[in-house]
């Protein structure tokens, strides 16, 4: 049984958590409407700016012509698949490099220049040497999210308290059991972390690789209005883009609830 003093944080807990999503919705809600009110009102030209009726309306027509469904299966396919890839790759690469310090110190300035490259600027190399289809896609998606994986991974090994090191170095512990027994799982959070980052990184990587050689896919969608002057169907790329972001960001806070309490347990 809980006490009264934790039932009452709880209600408290919930209450501000109702207030926050209310006005998150509203603010949403007046933004929309206030948007629709300068179009109907020809403040804003509707040509440049569009507004909330014809993106509904555009939507609808994608939906109609079988174009929404099957482009959005395309980007999350491919945003999984390097999401996979970049999440599974980043790990073994980041264990290796805390395993031996000396291939770490002869990787890290390499790192540093990847990550900080202009991933963009290799996009006509990428597709010289994928093709210009899925491969490259997930090339890009790779060159974008696997560093970035890679060095938070590794942080989060480092992060491990020394004195539990000691403590398990001076009762026996070989590197093996060092690591999958102490560092790993004291880890966790920060791999989830990096996941919740890969995620968007992953989604940015797909869509510059679709801006670049895809003929399906949310990136092809905005790229296509944007070659047509059909500012609708940009905003409508962009709003379904929002749309599959947020529900694979809070499909990785689920998983990171569920990993926190299988830890606790």
């Amino acid at each position: 049984m809980y006490s009264n003093e934790h039932i009452k944080f709880l209600k408290k807990r919930k209450k501000e958590k109702i207030i926050i999503g209310f006005f998150q919705f509203s603010i949403i809600i007046i933004f929309l409407i206030i948007w629709q009110l300068l179009a109907n009102l020809n403040i804003i030209n509707t040509f440049i700016f569009s507004s909330p009726k014809k993106v509904l309306d555009t939507i609808i027509n994608l939906y109609r012509n079988n174009n929404l469904f099957n482009n959005i299966w395309v980007t999350v396919y491919e945003t999984v698949l390097s999401f996979s890839i970049a999440t599974i790759l980043g790990t073994i690469i980041a264990t290796i490099l805390w395993w031996n310090k000396r291939i770490q110190k002869i990787m890290e300035p390499y790192l540093t220049i990847l990550n900080s490259l202009p991933k963009v600027a290799l996009g006509p190399m990428i597709i010289i040497w994928f093709g210009a289809g899925i491969k490259s896609i997930i090339f890009m998606a790779l060159l974008i999210s696997l560093i970035i994986t890679i060095i938070n991974v590794y942080e989060g090994f480092n992060s491990t308290n020394e004195n539990k090191i000691k403590l398990m170095k001076s009762l026996g512990a070989n590197k093996w059991q060092l690591f999958s027994k102490l560092i790993f799982p004291n880890s966790l959070n920060c791999i989830v972390s990096a996941l919740k980052i890969n995620v968007s990184m992953s989604l940015i990587g797909v869509i510059m690789g679709e801006f670049l050689v895809s003929k399906k896919g949310i990136g092809y969608i905005i790229l296509y209005g944007s070659q047509v002057f059909n500012l609708s169907l940009v905003i409508s790329g962009i709003l379904i883009l929002c749309i599959v972001a947020s529900i694979m960001y809070y499909l990785v806070i689920f998983l990171e609830k569920k990993l926190i309490k299988k830890d606790i347990r």
